[in-house]
């Protein structure tokens, strides 16, 4: 399913059963997203504070969420948090 389609059953509220289910899919596919996207800050050299501010969260709720889920080897040899 497309991410279109999703978006339309997520906001049809005229099946609630197939709206909740798209409504977990895209969490899901928003998820991943957002892992990829700090995995790249960090290959880019961003540090958690400044993925932190991008994100729009403290840079604790970040390192807590990402730092074990992202290729350590972005993270070998930095500081950590």
């Amino acid at each position: 399913m497309n991410l279109a389609t999703l978006s339309e059953r997520a906001t049809d509220v005229s099946d609630p059963r197939a709206g909740l289910r798209a409504v977990v899919s895209l969490r899901a596919l928003a998820d991943s997203l957002e892992l990829r996207q700090v995995e790249a800050a960090l290959a880019a050299g961003m540090n958690w504070q400044a993925i932190a501010d991008a994100l729009g969260v403290s840079r604790q709720a970040v390192h807590k969420k990402y730092a074990k889920r992202v290729d350590q080897r972005l993270i070998n040899g930095r500081a950590r948090a």
